[in-house]
């Protein structure tokens, strides 16, 4: 399971400046970095078995120049607690977090290239 902001092409041919491509990178890391957090704010599951580790290896990789970035747990079981399995009910953790999170990145993004 991953979550990548991608299709910043559109955008960079929007930003007119060195100054403004750095104010985009900036963007880019702090919503990163907003959602790491609110994703591992949601990751703890009530239902079942739970040791935290999910919790513990979501990380958020920065790479393209710093235009993209890519924040996932790493265990091998987490689609079973966001997306439920017959004998356990989803506890959803990373699906909210980027719906809540690529709004106010559209924002913030929409902001700079007005």
């Amino acid at each position: 399971m991953r979550v990548n902001w991608n299709g910043m092409d559109d955008i960079v041919n929007q930003i007119r400046t060195n100054a403004e491509l750095e104010l985009a990178k900036k963007i880019v890391k702090v919503n990163s970095a907003e959602l790491d957090q609110t994703m591992k704010a949601r990751a703890v599951f009530v239902k079942g078995y739970s040791t935290g580790q999910t919790r513990r290896t979501i990380e958020t990789e920065i790479t393209d120049g710093g235009l993209t970035t890519t924040t996932r747990p790493t265990t091998e079981y987490s689609p079973y607690p966001e997306c439920g399995t017959r004998h356990m009910e989803a506890q959803p953790f990373a699906k909210p977090a980027f719906n809540r999170q690529k709004e106010l990145f559209k924002r913030d993004m929409d902001r700079l290239v007005k």
